[in-house]
């Protein structure tokens, strides 16, 4: 998209963050799969588990329903509204 980053973790035209592809394991400069920061996510993980709750993670091993149910329970709410 010809983005050019002017500072590290700031505005962006486009973000796409890439869960989980497949049981693929990438480790890498310029990306990282399994998302490194999705397990402690509410945001990430509660609608992930409305469509795969037994996608297992391919380094923790473990469920999205079993990561999600680990969180805090204060860990954050997820709005689902679609307005704005």
């Amino acid at each position: 998209m010809g983005r050019v980053r002017t500072e590290p973790k700031g505005p962006r035209t486009i973000d796409i963050d890439i869960v989980f592809f497949g049981n693929d394991v990438l480790d890498k400069p310029e990306l990282t799969v399994p998302h490194p920061a999705m397990h402690p996510r509410r945001f990430v993980l509660e609608p992930l588990a409305e469509i795969a709750s037994a996608f297992v993670h391919p380094v923790l091993k473990r469920t999205v329903r079993e990561m999600l149910d680990s969180l805090p329970a204060d860990s954050g709410l997820v709005n689902k509204s679609l307005s704005n």
